[in-house]
């Protein structure tokens, strides 16, 4: 039997495996620049539309001034001693920090039921927000500065209820 045909006896589908064997990453994204406060207040100033005449306005000559502060953040976000970044597995939820991805911490699928997207003062001007995982009332995890965090959101939840409806399958078949 060839080394294919074994995989995909193993894994039927490619990137897909049970959470008791194995982990597997379904998607990772990296914090924008809206995850620090300096980011988020500059954002605020970026929003200005003082006065609104085309491309005329207070915000956009803000944006220009203060482009090396914010090249500054976007390396910052990405720098090998603190860079962050947030994984999502069959599993869990998890932010690594570093080129090493050291686990920073984590949340299990189990921990949470609702994903709801909270906008920050300032995160809106880089389409960006926080999500806040909730298991009823109580807000259990919090991914801060998420850019695009719709995409993120939808992903998790559809992993979310995928790994609790395969739990409670396995757990009346008992």
């Amino acid at each position: 039997m060839s080394t294919a045909n074994s995989l995909s006896f193993i894994q039927p589908i490619a990137g897909v495996a049970p959470p008791e064997i194995k982990e597997v990453t379904v998607m990772t994204v990296w914090p924008g620049v809206a995850q620090f406060a300096l980011g988020r207040w500059l954002g605020l100033l970026y929003e200005i539309k003082f006065p609104d005449i085309y491309i005329f306005r207070l915000g956009n000559l803000f944006a220009l001034l203060f482009i090396p502060v914010s090249l500054l953040l976007f390396f910052m976000r990405i720098a090998p001693g603190i860079g962050t970044r947030y994984t999502l597995t069959n599993r869990r939820i998890i932010v690594h920090r570093g080129l090493m991805k050291v686990e920073e911490k984590s949340v299990d699928l189990d921990r949470f039921d609702s994903v709801s997207i909270e906008v920050q003062p300032g995160q809106a001007w880089y389409d960006a927000g926080d999500l806040v995982f909730r298991l009823g009332n109580i807000e259990t995890f919090r991914l801060e500065g998420v850019s695009r965090p719709d995409a993120f959101r939808a992903t998790c939840v559809k992993s979310q209820q995928s790994h609790s409806s395969v739990k409670r399958i396995r757990e009346r078949q008992k």
